[in-house]
């Protein structure tokens, strides 16, 4: 289930760091439940050591953004849009009630007023489609060293392993939300770029660690009930801080 909330700042005008991603992660847990909230940023949907969060958001789309070279800040003028997803909808259905009742959210302490919220049709796939991300898609491995120190390694979407850890998290997420053992399998699955270079790479910063990602637009095979889980919940890792959201371009 995906919901698109459209807000207005203000004051006509929401300025924000150039990586912005845990000043929306952080308003969205504020607007959430109680107990929802602190259960999900402590513990979530575990599977091993791994814990998942089960949503997703994609960057402010707005037409009137821009850099501002001076105070080195996004400016967002007039009416954005903010795409929310999650496999919870006790989740999407807490932050709709909160944001509704009270008409605004905050971010980087600018209230933006909440102009509309729309939960949209669900997308069923049937075949291969095309995707176009609206927040990059995180793949990485944590690897160590010969002095044993550890080091993340990003892939990119030439790299077979982009695909294979892709699918791998895939699985990991559809146990951990069903709580069962055996995952049904990812026949001729698959995840290939179509229109996608180098100028895709994107380097973002969440709470001082360095993330790197990609956007651009894939061709995109998989079954169901997996083709929902990535579409709802995200593709790759680090979804909750605000990666791997995708819409279909064509379907």
């Amino acid at each position: 289930m995906r919901v698109t909330f459209r807000f207005e700042p203000e004051s006509g005008v929401l300025e924000l760091p150039v990586h912005y991603n845990h000043f929306v992660q952080a308003a969205i847990y504020r607007n959430l439940d109680e107990a929802l909230a602190d259960w999900l940023h402590k513990e979530g949907y575990s599977y091993g050591k791994r814990r998942f969060k089960f949503f997703t958001f994609s960057r402010l789309l707005s037409r009137t953004r821009r850099y501002n070279p001076v105070t080195k800040t996004l400016e967002i003028k007039g009416q954005f849009t903010l795409k929310v997803g999650s496999l919870d909808v006790d989740f999407l259905e807490s932050l709709m009630l909160h944001l509704v009742k009270k008409g605004e959210m905050k971010l980087n302490g600018t209230v933006c007023h909440l102009v509309t919220a729309e939960v949209e049709m669900p997308v069923k796939a049937s075949g291969p489609i095309t995707v176009r991300t609206l927040s990059p898609i995180v793949v990485y491995s944590t690897l160590t060293d010969a002095t044993s120190r550890k080091k993340t390694y990003y892939y990119n979407p030439w790299e077979q392993d982009f695909q294979e850890k892709i699918l791998a998290n895939l699985m990991r997420k559809w146990v951990a939300f069903h709580k069962c053992g055996e995952p049904p399998p990812l026949v001729r699955a698959y995840i290939k770029p179509l229109r996608v270079n180098k100028r895709n790479e994107v380097i973002a910063i969440f709470k001082g660690t360095v993330i790197k990602g990609w956007t651009g637009i894939y061709e995109l095979q998989l079954p169901e009930p997996y083709f929902s889980l990535a579409y709802d919940a995200g593709l790759g890792s680090k979804n909750s801080q605000g990666f791997g959201m995708v819409e279909v371009v064509n379907n």
